[in-house]
């Protein structure tokens, strides 16, 4: 390893190479192709950046080509390279879509050496001629169980058959898909696959707890992880829709502590959104798998799983933002019993799930000893006999009638007669 970079590792605190980083550094460095798979948090990123960065001198044309799935990861990547390529006169550009296109293409008029960026607007650039690869010497395709997915694997390839027949490929995933598996049928190159998940040790002890509670009180339950100290959670969503319907209860309850991180919000809102939430202003950050995949946020405490995911592939990458570099983390099932139990079937081969309770302002293994109502009520989550307005009911209204009638048969009587001899003028006036 070039000294530049040594010296650099040891003043971030690096103490030793994850095994990702390891396994991938020579074959990298020696021009190989490589599919690295490695749990979320272990140091993908700089698992290819130093071997791959030691191979371009600063005189040269555009030369490495990260591919990310989201903007937000693009410019988390875009940062990393940045630092480490400052150290040996490397210049690195982000190239993501919703940015001013214009802008983009007149700083590549001074030709980066490295460039991060998301499909789309990279094969915009190269369609338009304005991003040349005839120099291009590897490309990194990351999240790649994602990027090789039905949906976006034509564009890839369509990427990779631009570049010249030699270009060294880099695949980087902590999880396999059936096309990653397979990848040398898709790609010429012949591949090598590193997977370290059964040596990786930078996984902290992450707990991962189930907490029952029905489906019109999640809401409410995210009010009383807000009165726990120092917490701090992503808070994942299947469906855009109900993230914005649950958004707009925490702002109805002036909650000034969350926020959202969705797709369809503007570049700087996201920006400022991740940047709130990794400063501590945020809280509470209401996201979903697309938004979020990739996010790296150091010393998250917790994932909360508002909408219970699909299948065990999700549930990994949404768990891997906590308890990453061998901190500690939690992570907060919430659902039905019905629910609870399909999901610890679903993830049983590698992940251990047990029940937690709210005891107080602060989470339990043990179930608190109550009364059997405020039991069910604090598993519910209505630890305030307040409800979002979606969940009010009248029906303690019709309650009262009968009783007021037994009490006063006569008054009630002639309150019922005058009603309906009322009722009747009103429909013959009408007529």
């Amino acid at each position: 390893m070039i000294s530049e970079f040594q010296t650099h590792a040891e003043k971030l605190g690096y103490q030793s190479w994850t095994a990702i980083q390891k396994a991938v550094y020579e074959p990298l460095l020696a021009g190989q192709n490589v599919v690295g798979i490695a749990p979320t948090g272990s140091g993908k990123t700089v698992a290819f950046t130093l071997p791959l960065l030691s191979r371009i001198k600063p005189e040269d044309d555009t030369a490495l080509i990260v591919v990310e799935p989201s903007a937000e990861l693009a410019m988390q990547t875009e940062k990393t390279i940045q630092e480490w390529g400052r150290l040996i006169n490397l210049t690195t550009q982000g190239i993501v879509g919703g940015a001013n296109m214009k802008r983009q293409i007149e700083r590549l008029k001074d030709h980066p050496n490295i460039i991060v960026g998301t499909t789309g607007r990279l094969m915009d650039l190269i369609n338009l001629g304005k991003l040349k690869l005839t120099n291009v010497q590897t490309i990194v395709i990351d999240e790649a169980d994602n990027l090789l997915s039905e949906d976006t694997l034509p564009a890839i390839r369509e990427l990779v058959d631009k570049a010249p027949e030699a270009t060294q490929l880099g695949f980087f995933s902590a999880t396999e898909n059936d096309i990653l598996k397979n990848v040398n049928r898709w790609f010429v190159q012949d591949m090598k696959t590193f997977d370290v998940s059964a040596i990786d040790d930078t996984q902290g002890n992450v707990k991962h707890g189930q907490l029952q509670v029905s489906s019109h009180k999640k809401a409410q339950m995210l009010l009383r992880f807000l009165h726990m100290k120092d917490f701090k959670a992503l808070v994942f969503f299947d469906q855009l829709n109900t993230l914005q319907k649950v958004s707009g209860f925490l702002i109805h309850r002036h909650v000034r502590e969350a926020a959202k991180l969705t797709s369809e919000q503007s570049q700087t809102s996201r920006q400022n959104a991740l940047r709130d939430f990794r400063k501590g202003k945020v809280r509470l950050l209401l996201t979903t798998d697309v938004a979020a995949r990739g996010i790296d946020v150091p010393k998250l405490p917790a994932v909360i799983n508002f909408d219970l995911p699909r299948d065990a592939k999700t549930y990994t990458h949404r768990v891997g933002r906590t308890g990453r570099m061998h901190e500690d983390g939690l992570v907060i099932n919430m659902g039905d019993d019905h629910d609870l139990r399909r999901l610890k079937q679903m993830v049983r081969d590698h992940f251990d799930l047990q029940n937690i309770y709210f005891d107080g302002n602060q989470l339990s293994d043990t179930k608190p000893e109550m009364s059997e109502k405020l039991s069910a009520e604090d598993e519910s989550g209505t630890s305030q006999p307040e409800t979002p307005p979606a969940t009010k009911s009248p029906t303690h209204k019709k309650a009262d009638k009968p009783r007021g009638h037994q009490l006063k048969p006569r008054p009630h009587h002639k309150k019922n007669k005058h009603s309906k001899r009322k009722g009747m003028h009103h429909k013959r006036t009408e007529k």
